[in-house]
């Protein structure tokens, strides 16, 4: 009977421990760069979000991501801009360019592109939304384009270049910047080889 009982403790630590992805015979954390913390409901950002100075000579409401600098710039007005930590394109993944945010979701499922399927056959083909999904609390796309800005439950990866070529914030960060935004929003992704100007942090 101890024994019993202790065989269904073990169990059932097992499958606690054992997340969505983990289930289907593979761990999330190979695919979207994730730590230990992937499979929780997200954390603090290592990089808070403050208002900075920024003289950016474009619109408010435009978000710029500043690859090389690992971060997004939510344009205020007045010199002034919402910054936000993100995690960007691993080498060979990183891009530039215009585009509009075209669709918005909370807690969006995820379906991986042909071209990750490609590099990545085990990939499921479709995974429901939820805190194990990699797009995190929320999603917004952009253009026509497989990229998007999405949440992630793996805050360490904040200020990194880890992902396949989509803009990370943590849970808290993206709901935040998702309640800011609209669709039809443009986003400026600057090259790594063109740094934006730094913010300077009000006071």
């Amino acid at each position: 009977m101890t024994r019993a009982l202790a065989l269904l403790v073990a169990a059932l630590a097992f499958l606690a421990g054992s997340g969505p992805s983990r289930a289907q015979g593979f761990d999330m954390r190979d695919i979207m760069g994730g730590g230990p913390n992937f499979f929780s409901r997200g954390g603090a950002s290592p990089i808070p979000r403050e208002t900075v100075y920024y003289p950016a000579n474009y619109a408010p409401g435009t978000i710029l991501i500043d690859t090389a600098e690992r971060r997004l710039y939510l344009v205020l007005g007045n010199g002034q801009a919402l910054r936000y930590g993100i995690g960007v394109g691993r080498d060979g993944f990183t891009w530039s360019g215009v585009q509009a945010v075209t669709k918005k979701a909370e807690w969006p499922d995820w379906t991986p592109p042909p071209e990750m399927i490609a590099r990545q056959p085990y990939l499921p083909r479709h995974m429901a939304g939820g805190p194990g999904n990699p797009l995190g609390a929320r999603a917004m796309y952009l253009g026509g384009t497989v990229y998007r800005i999405h949440g992630t439950n793996a805050p360490e990866t904040i200020g990194t270049h880890v992902s396949s070529g989509c803009i990370r914030l943590t849970n808290a960060d993206v709901t935040d910047l998702y309640s800011r935004v609209n669709v039809g929003t443009k986003v400026v992704v600057l090259p790594m080889d063109r740094r934006a100007d730094i913010g300077t942090a009000l006071r």
